[in-house]
């Protein structure tokens, strides 16, 4: 039977690891807006396949382990039909929009706008299955959309330069996502998490990779080093490590919890943005980012 102080270092360790992959997510926009300064030759689509192309290999790799490990049943067609479709969603087109989506706002504004996505879901959710939005959750989204509308306004007022264009392309990415969610709830548990993220990143390497070669063709880009040692980071510490990192917290503190320390992505973002990029970081952006923080966390609470 596990001791007092055993289970409270299990706590916390599962408090850290949420607080850690909460921070590498938070740190992807910076990451792409510092290799969006080496020129035009550095597009989304091309750093969307470096990262898919440094990334995939790990995810793979601990796919074919969790196999070897576990007795696994094969999927059936319309398993892989789901797979297929929430891969391309997931994380070709939600994470295209995104990507293309910081070529015109701050990193502070994407992140705010992106971590609007379980707003999506319940909105989404109450459509599907004629749920009735609760008073307290309908406040929740109020206090969202209002934190938004602050930080767009606050934006707006400092440059109007294409803003329109990439909060609605990042916003899309936000909508895209919060159906992948939905649809990524329901099959991980069918097919486990492990097996699902590899095989749903797989699809979306293929698709990412193909729509490289149409844009760009087959000769190789020939980009500054710096730009492959940026997507190297972001695909190690910004989407592989954060993912298990999310999982293994997840498993030690509960979703509830971590959805309470995930509220401190955006934050991070704020802070990285002004430290590393020198981005401005004013009154309203605070609180509109504290009034969508708050009704995020209602809204990862409710049941």
């Amino acid at each position: 039977m596990p001791t007092l102080t055993t289970e409270k270092h299990h706590i916390g360790l599962g408090f850290s690891l949420v607080l850690l992959g909460a921070f590498g997510f938070s740190a992807k926009a910076i990451i792409i807006k510092l290799a969006y300064a080496y020129g035009s030759q550095v597009d989304a689509i091309t750093l969307m396949a470096l990262r898919m192309l440094f990334s995939l290999p790990i995810f793979l790799l601990v796919a074919f382990w969790h196999l070897k490990k576990t007795d696994s049943k094969p999927l059936d067609k319309r398993q892989w039909l789901i797979v297929v479709l929430l891969g391309l969603i997931g994380y070709y087109v939600s994470s295209y929009l995104d990507f293309t989506g910081l070529h015109y706002i701050s990193a502070g504004l994407e992140r705010v706008i992106l971590f609007l996505y379980p707003t999506f879901v319940v909105l989404f959710s109450a459509w599907l299955y004629k749920r009735k939005i609760t008073g307290q959750l309908g406040l929740a989204l109020a206090l969202s959309y209002a934190g938004m509308i602050l930080i767009f306004i606050e934006q707006l007022s400092l440059t109007a330069s294409a803003i329109w264009l990439g909060s609605a392309l990042v916003l899309g990415s936000a909508v895209i996502f919060a159906f992948f969610t939905m649809g990524s709830g329901i099959m991980t548990h069918h097919i486990g998490s492990t097996r699902f993220t590899a095989y749903t990143m797989t699809v979306a390497s293929i698709a990412t990779l193909v729509h490289f070669t149409v844009q760009h063709g087959l000769a190789p880009i020939s980009l500054p080093v710096e730009v492959y040692g940026l997507a190297l980071i972001m695909a190690v510490f910004s989407t592989v490590l954060p993912a298990f990192l999310m999982n293994a917290g997840i498993r030690r503190i509960g979703a509830g919890n971590a959805s309470v320390i995930s509220t401190t992505g955006p934050i991070s973002t704020l802070l990285l943005a002004f430290l590393v990029l020198h981005e401005s970081v004013t009154v309203n952006q605070m609180a509109g980012t504290c009034l969508v923080l708050v009704g995020v966390y209602v809204v990862s609470r409710a049941k």
